[in-house]
This record gives structure tokens, C-alpha cells and sequence, in this order.
């Protein structure tokens, strides 16, 4: 048996058991992977994220759910990056880049109330969903008139892919109740695609979207408090399928979380050459052990 550290932050707020939370493991780099897929598997939460070293980036961060390896997640970098940042571990530095299997992207801090870390995503890519809205919205516990028919549902990615659903109304998120067993028959294009329902109408009248994030099966969780990643992709969404601007960039406030008492906000900016960034903070919760 193998004694881990764990260092619990939550992601996209600033209060403790709001926003997203992540497994930060600090000694990655002496585990091997079926080791970190132990650990996430044992923490539970969506994502456990480990630092390491790289020759291709200033470091590299691998991610965990308990079912699988992913190429990226928002939440986990922004509690991976915090930790790291306040521990010292990153010395004076404010700009350094990331390997992940996503790609080697740029990372920024800032203070504005607090530390603020700002990462750029993936270039945003959508694909065609030609599978039943019927059969979508039985999936998510809601009827298929709350699915807004005017905006395209689709696939899309700015590192990890999730099928962008947009709704009519916030009532119908309170009703939500998914069946996430149900999805890789409906997603038929992307079996391993988690499900991402939208709105425009929002809860905070500083937000421009809200938003859940039910997971795929194969991932061991149910449903993610807010998700980076998936913002990410919801602002490139925006820029293309809602204001149809490419001239100008966007600055965007996507709220999560409500629904499940994990309240949290991304910040996303959409340049006009279809770059995204996402921008969130995470607070330090506690830290535990596991044996694997």
C-alpha cells in the first residue's frame, strides 16, 4: 500500500465547498498512471489533477476523473495552478505555459481581490449532433419543448468534447434529473461526449449565460458544479452562433452551479481570431490521505 497526499481546492470561487472542487496531488511524478487513476478513483471528486515535470512546457499537468484519463480540464488547472502558485512553487513567475494532451497552452496570473489565473484553451471546434432531441431531453429529466430549436445543439471542444444544448428557460434547469447511462446511445457520433444544457437567461443580471454540466458515464461522475472547459467552448458558441460578430472580441460571465449549491463563475474572452481564454480563482479547502 502506497500513502497519497491530497490537497482539496475548489475552483471558479473564492468560498470554501463553492465552485468545483479538485484533487491537487504535488509528488505526481513518482506515481505511475495506473497509480494516478488509483488515487482519482479513490478522491471521487470529477477531476484529480498532477503537476510534473516537462520538457516541452514549464510544467505538465495530467487529469484524472475516477473512470478515465482526460486531455483537459479548466477547473483542475485553475486549483493545480493556485496551488502550486501559493506554495511557492512557482517562484516570482506570472506567465508560463502548460503541456497537456490537449496541447501546450499559455497561463497568466493576475491579482484583482485575490489571485486570478487566465488560461487560453484550445482553438474552438464544433461538429454536427444528429441524434433526437426527444431522446436528449428524456436523458436530462425535461421535455423537448425546452429545447431551444432556433440555436443549433452540437458538439464542440476547446480541448474536451461536450454536446452544447441550448434551453429555452432557467425554470427547466431546477427539473433537470439526469440519466447519464443514457447518453452514449443518444450521442451516437461522440459516445464519450458529456452533455452540456444552456440558457440565456441567468440567476445573476451580471452573468450572460448559465449553464450544467452532466458527465459522461464512463467518467464515474454524475454531473459537474462548473466546468471550465465547457465554458470555454460555450463562449466561442456565443461568439458564432448567438451574436454572429467575429469582428470584435467578447468578454463573457458564465455562471454554474446553482442548482447543486456549488455556485460559480468563468470569466471567458473570445477574440476575433477565435482564441479563448477562460479566467477563474479556487481557495484551499483541506487535504487528506488516500491508500492506494
Amino acid at each position: 500500500m502506497k500513502t497519497i497526499k491530497v490537497y482539496h481546492y475548489d475552483a471558479f470561487s473564492n468560498i470554501p465547498n463553492m465552485g468545483n472542487p479538485a484533487g491537487v496531488v504535488l509528488d505526481g511524478d513518482n506515481l505511475e498512471e495506473e497509480q494516478m487513476q488509483a488515487v482519482a478513483e479513490k478522491v471521487g471528486f470529477n477531476e484529480t489533477a498532477f503537476p510534473l515535470k516537462s520538457d516541452k512546457a514549464d510544467l505538465r499537468i495530467r487529469y484524472f476523473t475516477p473512470g478515465h484519463e482526460i486531455n483537459l480540464c479548466g477547473h483542475a488547472t485553475m486549483a493545480t495552478i493556485y496551488a502550486l502558485k501559493t506554495k511557492g512553487l512557482l517562484g516570482d513567475k506570472t506567465d508560463f505555459t502548460i503541456e497537456t494532451k490537449a496541447g501546450v497552452l499559455p497561463i497568466r496570473l493576475h491579482s484583482k481581490d485575490g489571485l486570478y489565473i487566465t488560461m487560453k484553451q484550445a482553438i474552438p471546434q464544433f461538429q454536427e449532433f444528429n441524434g433526437s432531441l426527444q431522446e436528449l431531453a428524456l436523458s436530462m429529466g425535461i421535455h423537448e419543448g425546452d429545447i431551444e430549436t432556433e440555436l443549433p445543439t452540437l458538439y464542440g471542444s476547446t480541448g474536451t468534447w461536450t454536446l452544447l444544448i441550448p434551453i429555452i428557460s432557467l425554470a427547466a434547469f431546477k427539473r433537470m434529473n439526469p440519466n447519464n447511462k443514457l447518453f452514449p446511445n443518444i450521442l451516437k457520433e461522440m459516445p464519450r461526449a458529456s452533455i452540456h444544457p444552456f440558457c440565456l437567461e441567468t440567476y445573476d443580471s451580471n452573468a450572460h449565460m448559465h449553464a450544467r454540466h452532466f458527465s459522461s458515464p464512463f467518467s464515474g461522475t454524475i454531473e459537474d458544479p462548473v466546468t471550465g472547459t465547457a465554458s470555454g467552448v460555450m463562449g466561442a458558441y456565443y461568439a458564432r452562433y448567438i451574436t454572429k460578430n467575429s469582428d470584435s472580441s467578447l468578454n463573457l460571465l458564465i455562471e454554474q452551479g446553482q442548482e447543486i449549491g456549488r455556485n460559480g463563475r468563468v470569466s471567458v474572452t473570445v477574440t476575433k481570431c477565435d482564441e479563448i481564454e477562460i479566467t477563474g480563482n479556487a481557495v484551499y479547502v483541506n487535504d487528506f490521505e488516500v491508500s492506494i
